[in-house]
């Protein structure tokens, strides 16, 4: 069972499902979402009040800090698929149970949109800075956030280990599953 679509309301990419027969764009972005969906799954597993208030150094971002990034980084390529324009500067206030769901039902959804017809090539990822719009070709949102989101996921990785907490040693990153 592709774990994508799990009874009971659990949460998404606790693995990853077998891979498609063929190699296109879309594909390949659908398999990029599930191995960003995978590691921040296990990265944010069992994450307590000290690992999300720690901070490699004062001038740092907390890892809830960084959690809230990731999610708007999530959200920045759900508004591209939707074909909507972000508004950067959002802040988002929550939990971190909430941004640990909407992020894995993000990165869902996104997976699914695309699986289901989804052109990545007719994308255009729409931005307004400050109040000037801007647009650019999907290519930005696998350069940008969405790399920019596996990125952040490792620092999670990191300051979990740092506060006493490392990643649980039985998900393989490379197999996509829990052994």
């Amino acid at each position: 069972m592709n774990n994508l679509d799990k009874p009971n309301g659990a949460l998404p990419f606790s693995e990853i499902g077998a891979y498609a027969d063929i190699f296109s764009a879309e594909t390949v972005i659908i398999r990029m979402i599930e191995g960003l969906g995978f590691r921040y799954y296990w990265a944010t597993d069992g994450l307590r009040d000290v690992d999300l208030s720690y901070k490699p150094s004062e001038d740092s971002r907390s890892s809830l800090d960084v959690l809230e990034h990731i999610y708007g980084l999530t959200d920045m390529v759900m508004y591209a698929l939707q074909d909507k324009e972000y508004p950067t500067g959002t802040k988002y206030e929550m939990s971190f149970t909430e941004y640990r769901t909407k992020t894995l039902l993000n990165l869902k959804k996104m997976a699914d949109m695309i699986s289901e017809g989804l052109k990545v090539s007719e994308v255009t990822v729409k931005i307004n800075f400050g109040g000037q719009s801007m647009s650019f070709p999907f290519w930005n949102a696998i350069n940008g956030p969405l790399s920019d989101a596996i990125w952040h996921t490792g620092q999670i990785t990191s300051n979990r280990r740092a506060s006493g907490n490392p990643f649980n040693s039985k998900a393989q990153v490379f197999l996509g599953k829990l052994m």
